[in-house]
């Protein structure tokens, strides 16, 4: 069979024969899938198997860091640049014995089964050593996104009333340290560093230890590793795994409680759309594992006995902020098989290899743009195309360590340019995934071989999706030519709720008659023929404009950030104004090359706030809008443009980089008044 004819195959059908649903993956319509192995339900029990079946098989990787130092960039900024050497791997048998001391380390310490310790670290091996040991000795995990502002990181702290913390020297002083006076329960912060700072002032009453300490008085034989610890209390599958804190678009965090089962389902329909996952495949973690992408797709790996070799999106590739010119980013040295990616990343690899491509000869260029259209001719035949990929895609592919066989895209829609791309130039299918912290991260991925674009593919095995009518919005299971409306995911997955939030726990989650969890997405979505889902709305992005005309802001944003003068975009409506508004972080190559051919000079700042300039992107933007189709009111009227990226670290995105809006309008208040008329 083609891939072509793959491509069209019935993936998933409703199970009821009616278009709301209830949909399920062909494989999986008689009952959900809920675990890899029969009895093994609980987290421990999966690393355990793993570590009988794989002991001196290389399991956590890290590279030596050989020197730092200080660069002086050209307007006098300095920059950290780091020398990193090889990876150093520890075998899943030592990674077991590490994960046991340090769990009964933190029995010593005065840490019990089912109470709350917390996780608050960048992605480094030490969070997944930390992370098995809450599992083996049932202490419920809290993780907290790193980029969090202080206010949210005590809230989720003094909520889950945590008394240990476990974080990184850096994390300590540059956000914990500030608010430690505010969360009075907390006794214990343990550094995962090798070296602590002697003579930092911490509050009484609060001891700090070094991961390796804590490790040591765990190992020592009074604390019962030896054989099995007396204070273990292993956990079972219905008991909390992690409360999982989420930045969220709105509002205060809040924490998700998922259970060792819900995890295990989740990763169980997740391996199933990886082909032969194993020992031999190799994985990139650089992703925060605080949230849930990765940290499923991280479990997914060490339950089927792949490497995990550690990364940062500073250090990620040669052309990564902090590696030095000259020397290699982890990606080259680890040349992994396997990856997950948010499509931030993705559009930003595009965006440099095309800025290459422009930098080429003519006949390069020309050469490239060839096999580019014929590969992507080929491709949507269902054939290969070895010699294109070995003559001109070899050096692109070599950017990601040339090794590459599954992209995993998660966390926010991915562009079907940017798809398309990885797929010809990477020599690489891309699985694009939907799923949401109440869901496990698991809810679609789509068949590697489906090379359809804009789709998130058919529901996984642990999972069925309903549609549920959303009159007010105009979607309805019975549209033609697809079956519109409110995607609803249920099955093992769907989590156990909000921690200490009753309220919206109603509003978001249900049980159905056969007892069966189920998650409200708020997320609109439309099912195929073939069984495959597309996002296509989102309940919180529609605006009613004052003239009665909804506006879906999500939709508009698509569409205007395939225009290259966009980096990101912002679109905003009021109830009782009459047109969208936009803000627009611009593209800094595109927009300095329009300010010459507009003849305006200035630094950076100026030109983003010169009405020539403005008056010109609006005018490129309303073209892109006109020719994707989008209707008058749909498109911005008036835009401001942004001097500063949006990152999570300003708090105007989330580590999805999904947009806050609430955030958003706050920051540009006075903006949003002056564009419409400050009545």
């Amino acid at each position: 069979m083609s891939q072509n004819e793959c491509s069209r195959r019935v993936k998933a059908r409703s199970v009821s024969g009616h278009p709301s649903g209830p949909y399920r993956d062909i494989g999986a319509l008689r009952v959900l899938a809920t675990c890899l192995q029969p009895g093994v339900n609980t987290l421990d029990r999966v690393f355990e198997s793993s570590v009988c079946r794989f002991p001196h098989f290389d399991c956590l990787g890290t590279r030596d860091l050989l020197s730092e130092e200080d660069e002086t960039s050209e307007d006098g900024r300095v920059f950290k640049k780091v020398i990193l050497g090889e990876y150093r791997w520890m075998s899943y048998d030592q990674v077991y014995k590490e994960v046991r001391a340090f769990g009964s380390g933190l029995v010593a310490l005065g840490q019990k089964p089912l109470k709350n310790i917390a996780i608050f670290c960048e992605t480094r091996a030490e969070w997944i050593i930390a992370a098995q040991a809450c599992f083996m000795y049932n202490f419920p995990l809290v993780t907290l996104y790193s980029t969090l502002g202080g206010p949210a990181i005590a809230h989720g702290l003094n909520e889950a009333e945590v008394s240990h913390i476990i974080t990184s020297k850096e994390l300590l002083e540059t956000k914990l340290k500030s608010i430690l006076l505010e969360v009075p329960r907390l006794q214990h912060i343990i550094i995962v560093d090798d070296k602590l700072k002697s003579g930092s002032e911490y509050p009484q009453g609060i001891s700090v230890h070094s991961m390796a300490a804590v490790t040591r008085l765990g190992a020592h034989p009074e604390n019962g590793t030896s054989v099995n610890p007396p204070s273990r209390r292993p956990p079972c599958a219905a008991d909390v795994a992690v409360i999982m804190y989420t930045s969220g678009s709105t509002g205060v965090p809040k924490g998700v409680m998922i259970s060792h089962s819900n995890i295990i389902a989740g990763i169980t329909g997740m391996a199933e759309r990886i082909p032969s996952l194993g020992e031999d495949d190799t994985y990139i973690g650089y992703l925060p594992l605080a949230h849930v992408l990765e940290l499923s797709a991280e479990m997914v790996c060490l339950a089927h006995g792949c490497r995990i070799g550690y990364s940062s999106p500073q250090t990620l590739t040669n052309q990564s902020t902090k590696i030095k010119k000259g020397s290699k980013g982890d990606i080259s040295v680890l040349r992994p098989t396997l990856m997950a990616a948010v499509p931030e990343i993705m559009d930003r690899i595009y965006k440099n290899v095309m800025l290459k491509v422009e930098e080429m000869s003519v006949f390069q260029r020309t050469l490239f743009l060839l096999a580019y259209n014929y590969k992507m001719e080929q491709l949507a035949m269902g054939y290969s195309t070895p010699l294109c990929d070995k003559l001109v895609f070899q050096k692109v592919r070599a950017l990601l360590g040339g090794r590459l066989r599954v992209l995993l895209s998660g966390g926010a829609p991915l562009s079907a340019v940017t798809q398309r791309f990885m797929n010809i130039c990477f020599c690489c299918p891309v699985g694009q995934g939907y799923g949401l912290t109440e869901t496990c991260g698991a809810g679609t991925i789509s068949q590697l071989w489906d090379y359809s674009t804009g789709r998130v593919g058919a529901p996984l095995v642990c999972c069925e999706i309903q549609l549920k009518d959303w009159i007010e919005g105009g979607y309805r299971s019975t549209d033609r030519p697809c079956p519109r409306g409110e995607i609803l995911v249920g099955g093992p997955n769907v989590t156990m709720g909000y921690y200490k939030n009753k309220q919206k726990n109603s509003e978001d989650f249900f049980m159905d008659e056969k007892g069966q969890q189920w998650f409200c997405t708020g997320d609109i979505g439309e099912f195929h023929g073939d069984g495959c889902l597309k996002i296509i709305d989102r309940k919180k992005d529609l605006v009613k404009l004052q003239a009665g005309e909804y506006v879906s802001l999500g939709k508009v944003e698509a569409v205007l950030k395939n225009c290259p003068l966009v980096d990101n975009i912002c679109a905003y409506a009021n109830s009782d104004e009459s047109y969208v508004i936009g803000f627009v972080v611009p593209n800094q190559k595109q927009l300095l090359a329009l300010a010459e051919r507009k003849r305006v000079r200035g630094l950076w700042e100026e030109l983003c706030n010169n009405p020539v300039i403005e008056e010109e992107v609006l005018r490129v933007i309303t073209e892109t809008a006109l020719t994707a189709q989008l209707e008058r009111f749909e498109i911005p009227w008036k835009i401001r443009l942004s001097v500063e990226p949006w990152n999570p670290e300003n708090g105007l995105v989330t580590d999805a980089f999904k947009l806050k809006r609430k955030e958003l309008k706050s920051h540009y208040q006075n903006d949003i008044e002056r564009m419409y008329g400050a009545k």
